[in-house]
This record gives structure tokens, C-alpha cells and sequence, in this order.
């Protein structure tokens, strides 16, 4: 759900403090790591 009122107006990538952002799977539009890595073709599988 996203709550974060920038995040709703341009999105995470568009909002100045991004790169510092603690919160941006929690209250903007991110996926959260472990997911992001599985859906990204080519990623590798640690066994």
C-alpha cells in the first residue's frame, strides 16, 4: 500500500531523497528485495 504522498504524485525513483529512504518498501512503491531479485530474468539462484 502506498502511503508515502510523493511516492503517490511521482514514485520512489522520482523522489529526492530515494537514495537515503528507509521506508520506501514500507510506504512507497517499491518491492521489497527478495522478491525484486527473483523476478529479474537472468538473476542466479543460490543453492
Amino acid at each position: 500500500m502506498t502511503v508515502c504522498p510523493i511516492a503517490l504524485v511521482a514514485g520512489c525513483q522520482k523522489c529526492p531523497a530515494f537514495s537515503i529512504c528507509p521506508l520506501k518498501t514500507v510506504l512507497g512503491d517499491q518491492k521489497p528485495e527478495s522478491s525484486a531479485s527473483k523476478d529479474k530474468p537472468g538473476a542466479t539462484q543460490q543453492k
